[in-house]
């Protein structure tokens, strides 16, 4: 015998109900100031027996043009971005700036691997927000593409740093990882390598030549990749091998620290553009029974607790305060305010336990 079934009860059938308009209903839940004390109550206690949730969130962000919410596009999925600690404090970042604002955060996950330009449109168009954090994608990402084609609001956080107009907040990570390999070549190290994540939305696990690095479209890894470089030239250091993995994990990390320490055994210290892959280094120099940094000195970059707590000499980024000052300059930009065009944070070099002169 089939039960009787529950006809899920509209703002329509409530107002017929209690014998009032549609709009008095709806002011109920969105204008309250519009109606009398005890007329709103008698709505929501009939509402709240008849088990009608209030408006469809939907219909009014269409109707008012407003959602309520900010749409977050990372260029990971959504599994590592609540794994990796630099990602999660950024988003933590986010969070403070809608406190107080009625505003809640979606997340767009456009993921490592290439999309097309039809599904990336596809997924930032169908999201109800009022305005887009773009969280370190490619310069030449659709989503991107995608998310400018909306024409609302948009802040870029890390990357692209450059080559568009939107207002941007980030770090001058050239420079910041400098500190980072000068401790290396001030203890005598002159045989590095470097190990870093994905240079461009196509992949590669592997090394990395000249050509590559100059067409690198994640901005974030190029700048690492280079500033290291640089400093390593300045001290007379050249033909220094580099290492990509398209994907962050800690097995991707382990895996690239040994393709590297495989191919140049004689190697003395390897220069990570991430705590993650430092820890990888760590991971396979206890392996192999080397001693970190008796036979081989390691570097990271960005601060995150579980690299600090295994002592990483590292660079500490603000992942915290980078989503806090985009998710404010956001806010700025839908309250019609011009907040700064360009804003980069500060950064700061972190000696750990990890560095020591070579053998």
């Amino acid at each position: 015998m089939v039960g009787p079934v529950n006809t899920p009860r509209t703002l329509a059938s409530l107002a017929a109900e209690l014998g009032v308009s549609r709009t008095t209903v709806s002011n109920a839940y969105n204008r309250p100031d519009q109606l009398s004390e005890s007329l709103r109550a008698r709505i929501l206690a009939a509402a709240e027996r008849a088990g009608y949730p209030g408006p469809d969130p939907t219909a009014r962000s269409l109707r008012t043009r407003h959602a309520g919410a900010l749409g977050v596009l990372l260029t990971e999925d959504l599994t590592y971005a609540f794994e990796d600690q630099a990602s999660l404090e950024f988003m933590s970042g986010v969070s403070v700036a809608c406190s107080g604002r009625d505003t809640s955060m979606l997340l767009v996950p456009a993921g490592a691997e290439t999309q097309g330009d039809g599904r990336a449109a596809a997924l930032v168009n169908q999201a109800a927000v009022d305005g887009f954090i773009v969280y370190s994608v490619a310069a030449d990402d659709p989503f991107l593409a995608a998310v400018r084609g909306r024409g609302v609001p948009t802040v870029v956080c890390d990357q692209p740093a450059d080559g568009h107009d939107l207002t941007f907040v980030g770090i001058d990570d050239r420079e910041a990882v400098r500190p980072a390999v000068r401790a290396l070549v001030d203890a005598g190290h002159r045989r590095v390598g470097v190990l870093c994540i994905r240079l461009a939305r196509e992949p590669n696990n592997g090394p990395v030549g000249p050509e590559r690095l100059a067409a690198a479209q994640m901005h974030v890894q190029r700048s690492r990749v280079e500033g290291a470089l640089a400093e390593l030239a300045a001290a007379g250091v050249v033909g220094v091998p580099v290492v990509e993995r398209h994907i962050n994990t800690p097995e991707t990390a382990r895996d690239a620290a040994r393709e590297l320490l495989d191919a140049h055994p004689d190697l003395t210290a390897v220069v990570c553009t991430t705590d993650s892959m430092a820890l990888g280094v760590l991971d396979v120099a206890g392996e192999r029974g080397l001693d970190v940094p008796g036979d081989l000195s390691v570097t990271g970059f960005d601060g995150i607790p579980r690299a600090v707590s295994r002592g990483v000499t590292t660079v500490v980024q603000p992942s915290r305060e980078k989503g806090l000052a985009s998710g404010r300059a956001l806010f700025a930009l839908l309250d019609g305010e011009e907040p700064p065009r360009r804003r980069l944070l500060g950064t700061r070099f972190r000696p750990g336990r990890t560095v020591a002169p070579p053998r």
